[in-house]
């Protein structure tokens, strides 16, 4: 198994991404970024975003909710605060540096959490998951946005030779849904609502956990 992501090699990695993260990733992205939006604005309400980086989704968001944007990298957040304040986004609350893996909230204080991109790029990504789903409120959903390695065929064999490279550049190509899957079975505080492949190669899924003692829009995974 390759080495795992450490937290100066995410920061070093996304401090370079920050200039020319909108360029490359933006349009790449888009298609995903729209799909996470519209299914937390299914519920609406106090939405946090992990790993917001240059803000790109807030303007995307419906003025109804409030929104709360958190990125381990100061300099994604720079371009994040700058956007804020171009679109005039009143219904922001906050932005602040903080790692996914230790949210500074209390229990329960948001309705989503979304994470676009977030949860192949953390050193952790178990933890950051159990933080997730502490900060939210019973009922509410987790929204991942998030490319899944291949099982089997030659996009595996792909993912398992780059993974090197991949994690200097700040990311995980192999990171299967079984690893997902496995860490809802055991936390058992959430079930999973919807996995659905995001066009148009459907490499990237996007997944949503609704944590238990409410109630959900949807029920049982898509696969």
């Amino acid at each position: 198994m390759a080495a795992e992501l450490d937290k100066a090699t995410v920061a070093k990695a996304y401090a370079r991404w920050a200039p020319v993260y909108d360029l490359v990733f933006g349009s790449v992205f888009d298609r995903g970024r729209k799909a996470s939006i519209a299914a937390a604005e299914r519920i609406g309400g106090r939405i946090l975003e992990v790993g917001v980086g240059t803000g790109l989704s807030l303007p995307e968001y419906a003025w109804t909710n409030r929104l709360i944007g958190v990125d381990f990298s100061a300099p994604m957040l720079r371009k994040a605060s700058e956007r804020v304040v171009e679109h005039r986004l009143t219904n922001v609350d906050g932005l602040a540096v903080m790692d996914a893996q230790h949210l500074g909230f209390q229990d329960g204080v948001f309705d989503v959490v979304v994470a676009q991109y977030v949860v192949t790029a953390v050193p952790d990504p178990e933890a950051a998951l159990d933080e997730f789903v502490r900060v939210l409120k019973p009922g509410g959903e987790i929204i991942l946005v998030n490319h899944l390695g291949a099982e089997t065929g030659p996009r595996a064999v792909f993912e398992r030779c780059f993974a090197p490279l991949a994690r200097r550049l700040g990311w995980r190509p192999e990171f299967r849904w079984e690893r997902l899957a496995q860490w809802a079975a055991r936390h058992g505080g959430v079930q999973v609502i919807e996995r659905r492949p995001m066009p148009p190669l459907g490499h990237f899924s996007l997944i949503r956990f609704g944590r238990l003692g409410g109630d959900f829009a949807a029920a049982g995974a898509t696969e």
